[in-house]
């Protein structure tokens, strides 16, 4: 189902399944705009949000759960930390309590990651990032899988009449897909998030291209990311496609193609020499938006992730002097170029 926004699209996924008074359980390496969405808004709705380190053991993950806990929420590839999510594992856990796992695919794209056939149950995408591809259009997607139990006694709302469409049974009426069904049924007929037609032309130009994009995307990064490896003006970086990252072996098991064009590091020096590196860049673009076919350049701490505290930062493994760099599909020698004008003014 095709949404007005990612956001959108990881909001309906959540509400497809808890009512006021429900909980689902996520990891806080993820989006931060998702984080303020989960944490606080649905807050005020009467949902809970547990966040659980997704490095935690499965012991420590099992105790998160209560008797209203209805999802398991995490992301593939975290915008911007770069962590890679271990979807088999959560999956494993999300079915043991018998609730679903619902992953956030939007950095890998299905050319570099099918969540689902790691035990995914949903898989939700912001499009406006590499699906799209040209930052023409907002917009997002939510993927059924079809394949878990809807019926088995936790999801009352999918068992039962639902009296607001003539007494469907979601499980009944529609066993192969109740979840999507549902979703399109109630909660995009309330609350109207689809995209535009024209902003659904667009995307499917940009989807025709993905696969072919995807693969210059992760060649291109993998080259600046081992020039930034090698620099002593940066202080850690994090790629997963490298091998000394702490995620590499996760990657090469979800991600054997690739991690995408995104690339995060931390600048010596803090903030400031963060922003002294932005301020110098003449080919990237500063801005938020991030998986273009231009490179793109932001700093978290001061606008994706601007709302959180010191230690909800911290959590969401962002610094103060971490920038996100988006490597586009420009000519790679000429991406180094000017990466190497601003580190030579973080002095």
């Amino acid at each position: 189902m095709a949404t007005s926004s990612g956001q959108a699209a990881s909001l309906l996924s959540i509400l497809n399944l808890c009512s006021a008074g429900d909980s689902f359980i996520s990891t806080p390496s993820i989006y931060g705009g998702t984080i303020n969405l989960f944490g606080f808004t649905l807050k005020k709705l009467g949902i809970e949000c547990i966040f659980v380190d997704q490095e935690a053991s499965e012991e420590e993950i099992q105790a998160a759960f209560k008797p209203n806990t209805k999802a398991v929420f995490g992301e593939t590839l975290a915008n911007p930390a770069l962590t890679v999510f271990d979807i088999e594992k959560f999956a494993k856990i999300a079915h043991k309590n018998g609730v679903p796992l619902i992953v956030d695919n939007t950095f890998a794209t299905p050319v570099l990651c099918r969540p689902i056939e790691w035990g995914a149950d949903v898989v939700v995408h912001s499009t406006s990032k590499y699906m799209d591809g040209h930052a023409l259009q907002v917009g997002g997607m939510i993927v059924d899988a079809g394949k878990f139990d809807y019926a088995n006694g936790k999801f009352p709302d999918f068992s039962e009449p639902d009296e607001s469409y003539h007494g469907t049974v979601y499980t009944r009426d529609y066993p192969d897909c109740p979840y999507i069904i549902k979703a399109r049924m109630q909660l995009m007929r309330d609350f109207g998030c689809y995209p535009a037609a024209h902003s659904s032309f667009l995307l499917n130009l940009g989807l025709e291209t993905l696969a072919v994009r995807m693969k210059q995307y992760c060649a291109n990064a993998m080259e600046v990311a081992a020039f930034l490896s090698k620099s002593d003006k940066i202080e850690s970086i994090t790629y997963p496609g490298l091998t000394g990252d702490r995620c590499h072996d996760l990657a090469r098991k979800y991600l054997p193609d690739g991690t995408s064009g995104v690339i995060s590091f931390v600048i010596r020096g803090g903030r400031k020499n963060a922003v002294r590196f932005m301020d110098r860049l003449e080919l990237a673009s500063n801005e938020v938006h991030v998986a273009d076919i231009r490179t793109c350049v932001l700093h978290p701490a001061s606008s994706t992730h601007r709302q959180l505290t010191d230690e909800q930062l911290v959590a969401a493994g962002i610094n103060g002097g971490m920038i996100r760099f988006s490597v586009g599909l420009e000519n790679v020698g000429d991406i180094i170029a000017d990466i190497e004008k601003g580190l030579n003014a973080a002095e």
